[in-house]
């Protein structure tokens, strides 16, 4: 049975639902943001059966997160890379991976930890501003409608501001 879309909401996070709100599709991404990028290393890795394997990736390439890039011609066989899109994904699932470790693990038994890739120190990632480099946190950020908002998300939004995470 196929969901209902939220792709033409207003929310920005229903809209990242429609194409992100699938376990094999995180998996996926996961995997590719590691390097893999052929068929068989995401059946291998995931488990995953063929045929959903093959509708999944062909929806990610639709959705422009990955290419489909031919590497051989007989037989023909593909791999499949992130595009820029794709790979922006990088830094939300740094953040669901610390929050998972946070969160999930169980009495702090985590099994994968984030450490710099020089140093070799445990890094605890935050979000933070790209021009002011200002952490944002919980009751930091207000919603405000943008210039392709109905009149009606104006109206409530001017109505009720809403401050993200406010306690």
């Amino acid at each position: 049975m196929k969901r209902s879309s939220f792709a033409d909401m207003e929310c920005p996070i229903a809209r990242a639902l429609d194409i992100l709100g699938d376990g094999w599709t995180l998996l996926i991404l996961r995997d590719a943001l590691l390097g893999f990028r052929c068929f068989g290393e995401f059946e291998e890795r995931l488990g995953i059966a063929p045929t959903t394997l093959t509708r999944k990736l062909d929806q990610l390439v639709e959705d422009g997160l990955l290419d489909r890039v031919r590497y051989t011609e007989r037989p023909p066989r593909h791999e499949y890379v992130l595009t820029d899109k794709g790979r922006e994904l990088y830094s939300v699932m740094v953040a669901i991976g610390a929050w998972s470790n946070r969160w999930l693990a169980g009495r702090g038994a985590e099994v994968l930890v984030m450490v710099d890739a020089e140093s070799g120190k445990r890094v605890d990632p935050i979000l933070v501003d790209a021009s002011t480099e200002k952490r944002i946190a919980p009751g930091s950020v207000r919603l405000e409608a943008g210039p392709k908002a109905s009149a009606r998300l104006k109206k409530a939004l001017v109505a009720r501001p809403v401050t993200l995470g406010e306690k």
